[in-house]
């Protein structure tokens, strides 16, 4: 793992963050590009309502296993800082307390939402014929919520390691594991949704027990032969500091894209189709930003580690370079390629193919709002803000609640396009304010501590 290494604290910020973030990019598209492919398995060898029952169960994956992504990214914060700081125990105690929040967040949400999934997909609205595919896809996916943890805890502390190929590896296999499992247990076996749902999770939890196999095997930095696992409350208290927020911040953004599918439900299932493979196809596009912000929060957490404001001030411009230009790329895209992309997840349906694109093209002419929410939301968190970046959670619900209201009221499809757009322009703006609020007290304290 020490040649996967990158030391984030030197270099060109702008090199350094494309060098890191780029297995982070390619791993995220191959991820998608399961959902995509897998999207595309369910529509034609099962059915369109099938595939509506998947989508239907996005806000709700959104809510529980968006929390316990942005959990584990958070966990792997304080390991990032410490090593910034060459603190090498805090770094082995962070892991190991990390590890054991991680087991017992695991436990919580696999009693819980073994319970729940049925009654909670009921509340949304979701429509009749979908519903049942709905639950017996997603709620198998909650019964083995561990596995998910286990690949973004592992993936987390590999990357806060410097090492962002190795989780993009595991990734890679995974996602051309997970289609392969897919066109057998759909295509060959006829499992239907439940076989999308059990093919996640043995892919899931290959990859993450592969990514613990090479942190054991190879890691200098965090010693397996003589483990640090005493429980320490300190370093508890840290972690759960950071993790927590982060997966709340997701969670509160996630309880408005519930109640965005309140409203696409409320349309009528033609419309939840329509949406369902719009929306597939504009996170194939906007991951890759996401991802550069994965990497920019490791970026800014060694580097508020060894305290350098002026990498962390580079670093934020870059970021923003970055998106802005590679924004303007998908927009271009999407404008000339909408229909046929829509028509790929759909199948040959032009009522289908018709919302799907206008949704498509709507969101398109919007998408660097969410780029500069993805670099300032991370840069928040990975400076240790992540109770503060809450706020931004609650943005995103406030958008998102207002204009779900709106397409209820006016029984709109046009109104239901720009429920993701206007909750990304709320949060991105609090949290550009709060990161440049932050940056001048941290410099006053640094410069303290200089003198």
């Amino acid at each position: 793992m020490e040649n996967n290494r990158l030391d984030l604290t030197t270099g060109k910020p702008l090199q350094r963050i494309l060098q890191f973030s780029t297995p982070l990019i390619f791993g995220t598209l191959f991820q998608q590009l399961y959902s995509f492919v897998d999207s595309i398995i369910v529509g034609h060898f099962i059915s369109a309502n099938a595939l509506g029952s998947v989508g239907a169960t996005y806000s709700l994956n959104f809510l529980i296993i968006g929390f316990m992504q942005s959990f584990c990214v958070g966990l792997g914060i304080p390991i990032s800082q410490s090593l910034g700081a060459n603190h090498g125990r805090d770094v082995q105690r962070f892991f190991w307390n990390g590890l054991y929040l991680s087991i017992a967040i695991s436990i919580f949400f696999c009693v819980l939402m073994t319970y729940y999934t049925e009654p909670l997909l009921i509340a949304m609205r979701t429509p009749q014929p979908l519903l049942h595919d709905a639950v017996i896809f997603i709620r198998p996916q909650f019964v083995f919520i561990w596995v998910t943890v286990l690949y973004n805890f592992s993936a987390s502390v590999l990357r806060s390691l410097g090492d962002s190929r190795t989780p993009f590896y595991t990734l890679v296999l995974a996602s051309l594991l997970n289609i392969i499992i897919d066109v057998v247990l759909i295509g060959i076996f006829h499992w239907g949704v439940i076989g999308a749902a059990v093919a996640t999770i043995i892919a899931q939890a290959i990859s993450g027990l592969m990514n613990i196999i090479w942190l054991v095997k190879t890691s200098i930095i965090i010693d397996f032969r003589h483990p640090q696992l005493k429980f320490s409350a300190r370093h508890t208290y840290r972690l759960a500091y950071i993790a927590f927020p982060m997966g709340i911040e997701y969670s509160i953004s996630a309880i408005g894209a519930i109640i965005m599918q309140f409203a696409i439900n409320s349309l009528g299932t033609v419309y939840v189709v329509s949406q369902t493979a719009g929306e597939k196809i504009r996170q194939m596009f906007t991951l890759p930003i996401e991802s550069i912000g994965m990497g920019m929060a490791t970026f800014i957490g060694q580097n508020f580690g060894a305290h350098s404001m002026s990498r962390i001030r580079q670093g934020i411009k870059d970021g923003m370079k970055i998106q802005i230009i590679y924004y303007g790329i998908c927009l271009i895209i999407i404008m000339l390629f909408a229909d046929p992309l829509s028509e790929l997840v759909i199948g040959h349906h032009p009522e289908l193919i018709h919302l799907s694109s206008l949704y498509l093209r709507l969101m398109s002419l919007t998408l660097f709002l969410h780029g500069t929410l993805m670099i300032y939301r991370y840069t928040l968190q990975g400076l240790g803000f992540s109770l503060l970046a809450i706020w931004s959670g609650v943005g995103e619900l406030i958008g998102r609640s207002i204009v779900s209201l709106i397409a209820i009221v006016l029984n709109s499809f046009i109104a239901v396009c720009f429920i993701n757009p206007v909750a990304w322009g709320l949060a991105g703006g609090y949290c550009c304010w709060m990161v440049y609020r932050q940056l001048k007290k941290i410099a006053v304290s640094f410069t303290r501590e200089v003198n």
